[in-house]
């Protein structure tokens, strides 16, 4: 266990996350690369240039003759896909915090660090892209200091491009992050950090041990659901899944036990042995929360079932997808869909077409109202068509929400415009660093 480092990249959106991870992996010879972004091994994530699932891999270093072993799990950078970020961090005791040199600090990278924070995950603050000639690392030091308060001389400067700071980069995983914690000989504890469907395998889940050990053929139950399985297959994550015999404290790993349905798994659960078991579950991640909600219709109505198995697969290696089913009278049998954001919405249905070849109908997203009738009685409406009749309505209620708005001082004006025009009230502001601002509404979803 002294030899484990289980750590996460945590950023805003294209602040060089995965190009980073890339040259970590290539220092440490765990892959050759061939192709930009190797982690990013979704198509959509490779035309987008955007992260869109957390990844998990393996790679070994060695460090004054002693050989270690990090986990690195590389996480995407878009609000909309904060739910992965949460999972990664859950998983590890440390996370790089990379910022950009040409654009300082951004609202993702604080978002994400206080999650981080709040786990009690080790920091190293890490400048990339200082290559650039429009870098400024000088200034953008000054922003991370204010922000995490940590001395000059813990930031590294590095360039994910020319390879400039790798080396201190991986010196410092080992100095500064704690190795994982954990009682071998304890009962089996493992979280479930995420999950995959295969057609020939079934299910693959993730997992992290925090206490006690798994072998290949241990009899395992899933403490949420209850259910029993055979190990039939345990082992660590490279490039491809590589089987091992037995896995300890600390790793983590993959393990395929011939699951067939999607529900048995739910990420955030706890595996254990089944003659042995744990006494209580891993307190998980919270569950997440839909802000955008839709409908999705099969284009053909024969469709239906289809369409409710490929959105219980996708919810497998997504899991802040949620549905349940509707009716509508155009449209006929659908499902209305929960999801984080309408970037989410937009990669859900295109992962849809692609992943499970549906062609899908998405109607306009909104939101849910709660209507309160004169009868007392309480309805949740998703459409105008849904409303009872004026007469009969006592109130409306509405989801409202606390947003927190971080901008450069000159639009403060033009955006509290905007928020007070939508209903929103401001509730304070505060200046963060220089000429940044915080802002915080209440404003209707």
């Amino acid at each position: 266990m002294q030899h484990i480092r289980n750590f996460c990249i945590i950023a805003h959106i294209d602040h060089g996350k995965s190009t980073l991870a890339d040259r970590l992996l290539e220092c440490t010879n765990t892959i050759k690369i061939t192709d930009g972004q190797m982690l990013d091994n979704m198509d959509l994530e490779k035309e987008r240039g955007i992260t869109i699932k957390s990844h998990a891999i393996q790679m070994e270093y060695e460090l004054n003759g002693e050989k270690y072993v990090f986990n690195l799990i590389d996480t995407p950078g878009h609000v909309d896909f904060s739910y992965e970020v949460s999972r990664s961090i859950a998983a590890c005791e440390g996370a790089l915090l990379v910022v950009d040199a040409t654009q300082g600090v951004q609202a993702q990278t604080i978002s994400n660090l206080y999650m981080a924070i709040e786990h009690d995950l080790e920091i190293i603050p890490v400048i990339n892209k200082i290559d650039m000639p429009s870098a400024m690392p000088d200034e953008v030091e000054d922003e991370i200091v204010e922000l995490i308060g940590c001395d000059r001389s813990e930031i590294i400067r590095a360039s994910g491009k020319t390879g400039e700071g790798i080396d201190d980069i991986l010196k410092a995983v080992v100095e500064r992050i704690p190795h994982p914690v954990g009682n071998v000989d304890a009962p089996l504890q493992a979280l479930i950090f995420d999950s995959v469907f295969n057609s020939f395998r079934g299910i693959i889940a993730y997992f992290k041990i925090l206490n006690g050990s798994i072998k290949k053929g241990d009899k395992v139950k899933f403490f949420n659901t209850g259910m029993e399985y055979d190990a039939d297959e345990v082992g660590v994550l490279k490039m491809d899944m590589i089987p091992r015999k037995e896995l300890s404290t600390g790793e983590v790993g993959y393990i395929i036990s011939g699951i067939k349905d999607a529900k048995e798994v739910k990420v955030g659960d706890t595996i254990t042995h089944t003659a042995r078991p744990c006494e209580t579950a891993i307190a998980g991640f919270q569950e997440v929360k839909p802000m955008v909600f839709a409908g999705v219709y099969p284009i053909d109505p024969t469709e239906y079932e289809n369409l409710r198995a490929s959105l219980e697969k996708l919810q497998l290696n997504d899991a802040s997808l949620t549905f349940f089913p509707e009716s509508s009278v155009a449209l006929g049998f659908g499902f209305r869909c929960g999801f984080l954001g309408l970037l989410h919405m937009e990669i859900v249905q295109e992962r849809l077409d692609r992943e499970f070849n549906m062609d899908v109908i998405t109607t306009v997203p909104n939101v849910s109202y709660m209507v309160y009738t004169k009868q007392g009685d309480a309805l949740e409406v998703h459409n105008p068509s849904g409303l009872p009749e004026p007469t009969m309505i006592e109130h409306i209620e509405e989801p409202y929400i606390k947003a927190t708005i971080i901008t450069d001082s000159n639009y403060i004006g033009p955006i509290m415009k905007l928020c007070l025009d939508k209903r929103g009230e401001l509730l304070n502001q505060e200046y963060v660093s220089g000429n940044r601002v915080e802002l915080h509404f209440m404003i209707p979803l």
